[in-house]
C-alpha cells in the first residue's frame, strides 16, 4: 500500500512472487478474532503507559494487564509494545564508588546480599539520595521492606543529618503492627553510623547490619529503588522549589510505587489460593 502510487500493483505482485488475487483477497479480508485482540490490547497498553507518565516497559505493563485480569503472555505484551513503539526508560548502568565510614565495632552484616524475606517486617533496608532543587539539594532517606518492596519509611529534609535517617525510621516503626526483630541494613554513612542512631536501633528492637567497606552491592535493594526514582520521575524534572520537589516525590512513593507493590502482592495471593484450592469438592 506504501508504494501503490509509485509502482504498479501487478509489477510488485510479480516482484514479490505474490498472485494478485491473493493481494486484493488479503486487502479486503475482515481482521480475525486474534488480531482485533490485539488491537484492544494495544490500546489498554498505551493507557496505562500514558497513565504512568511514559516510564513502564513491558514486565510492569503486563502486571497490570494480569492484575485487571487479562489472559496474555508477557512476550505478546513486549511484542506488542515493540510493533507499536511503546518503549519504557532503559536502566543506565553506572559504577561508581565513594569512602565509607567506619562501621562500629559491634555491627555486623547480618543481611549477606540476601534480599529474600518471606514474610513482611523481618528485613529492612535504607538509604540516602540526593535531589537536585535549583542551585541546592534535597535529601530524602527510604525504609524499604524487602518482602513487598514498598516504602514503609520515608523522610526529606534540607539538612543531612542523622535526624534525616531517624524520621524515616520512626515511620517504618509506626506502621510495624508487632515487636518482632527486624533487621534494618544500611551503608556506613556518618548518619547510621553515629551514637543517637546506634541506641536508638537498640531501643526499638532493631537489628543494625552494614555494608563492607566500598561494596555498594552490599544494599543493592536500596539502590535500585532511588535507581527507579530518579530514572521514572527525578531525571524527568526540573524543580524549581523544595515544595514542589517534596510533592513530587510524595506522589511517586504513596500514589505510583507503593500501590503497584500493593498489587503484586495481591496478585502473589491469588495465584497461591487459586494453586492450594482443591481440584474436587468433596460431599
Amino acid at each position: 500500500d506504501r508504494c501503490r502510487d509509485a509502482y504498479p500493483v501487478r509489477m510488485m505482485c510479480r516482484c514479490l512472487q505474490v498472485s494478485p488475487s491473493g493481494y486484493y483477497s488479503w486487502l479486503n479480508r475482515p481482521l480475525s478474532p486474534r488480531a482485533k485482540d490485539n488491537q484492544r490490547l494495544v490500546a489498554r497498553i498505551r493507557a496505562l503507559y500514558a497513565a504512568s507518565g511514559g516510564v513502564l516497559g513491558s514486565p510492569r505493563i503486563w502486571e497490570d494487564l494480569r492484575y485487571e485480569g487479562e489472559r496474555c503472555s508477557l512476550n505478546r505484551i513486549a511484542r506488542l509494545m515493540r510493533v507499536s513503539g511503546i518503549q519504557g526508560i532503559p536502566i543506565k548502568r553506572r559504577h561508581r564508588s565513594k569512602a565509607s565510614g567506619t562501621r562500629p565495632g559491634d555491627v555486623q552484616n547480618h543481611l549477606q546480599r540476601d534480599f529474600a524475606a518471606t514474610e513482611p517486617n523481618t528485613k529492612w533496608v535504607t538509604d540516602i539520595a540526593y535531589i537536585r532543587v535549583a542551585d541546592s539539594w534535597l535529601y530524602l532517606c527510604v525504609v524499604v521492606d524487602l518482602h513487598s518492596g514498598i516504602v514503609v519509611g520515608w523522610s526529606m529534609s534540607r539538612c543531612h543529618d542523622r535526624h534525616l535517617v531517624l524520621q524515616a525510621v520512626l515511620m517504618a516503626l509506626w506502621q510495624r503492627e508487632d515487636q518482632r526483630p527486624v533487621i534494618l541494613h544500611s551503608d556506613r554513612g556518618c548518619q547510621f553510623t553515629s551514637d543517637d542512631y546506634q541506641r536508638f536501633l537498640a531501643g526499638h528492637n532493631l537489628t543494625c547490619s552494614m555494608s563492607a567497606a566500598g561494596s555498594c552491592a552490599d544494599n543493592a535493594a536500596a539502590e535500585s529503588f532511588f535507581g527507579m526514582l530518579k530514572r521514572e520521575r527525578v531525571n524527568r524534572r526540573q524543580y524549581q522549589t523544595h515544595a514542589e520537589a517534596r510533592l513530587d516525590i510524595f506522589d511517586y512513593i504513596e500514589r505510583f510505587h507503593n500501590p503497584r507493590r500493593r498489587r503484586r502482592l495481591e496478585m502473589l495471593r491469588r495465584e497461591l489460593e487459586t494453586l492450594t484450592q482443591p481440584s474436587v469438592v468433596s460431599a
